[in-house]
């Protein structure tokens, strides 16, 4: 298995999916047609532009070899962000799922991630 890559659900969205067993995105995700995800390298920097403060956010910890020819490695819309991003061009199967943490708020508002995640 290739090293996880992540996507941060808000709480709501996550216990839909749950549900249904497939994760279909953001808002943000819809609009632009894939779903976004980053690397270890990339998740906390998602976080602090994206989802800064929010509360109910979960850790989605993704197999990036049971997605398939969906995901595909893309630079970051416009260029303004180095490197390549995950991108999954199709819903997030539960099967797909290696793990959900939620990330609680840490006394500066920043999310609290778990230690394993660089």
């Amino acid at each position: 298995m290739n090293a996880p890559i992540y996507t941060l659900v808000r709480g709501a969205d996550w216990r839909a999916a749950q549900t249904v067993g497939i994760y279909c995105g953001s808002h943000d995700d819809t609009r632009d047609g894939f779903l976004h995800l980053s690397t270890a390298e990339q998740v906390r920097g998602s976080a602090r532009k994206h989802r800064a403060g929010e509360r109910d956010l979960w850790l989605v910890a993704v197999d990036p070899a049971a997605l398939g020819e969906a995901l595909r490695w893309e630079p970051s819309a416009g260029g303004r962000r180095p490197g390549l991003f995950p991108h999954l061009y199709g819903m997030l199967p539960m099967s797909a799922v290696l793990s959900a943490v939620a990330l609680p708020l840490g006394e500066d508002g920043a999310h609290v991630f778990p230690a394993d995640v660089p």
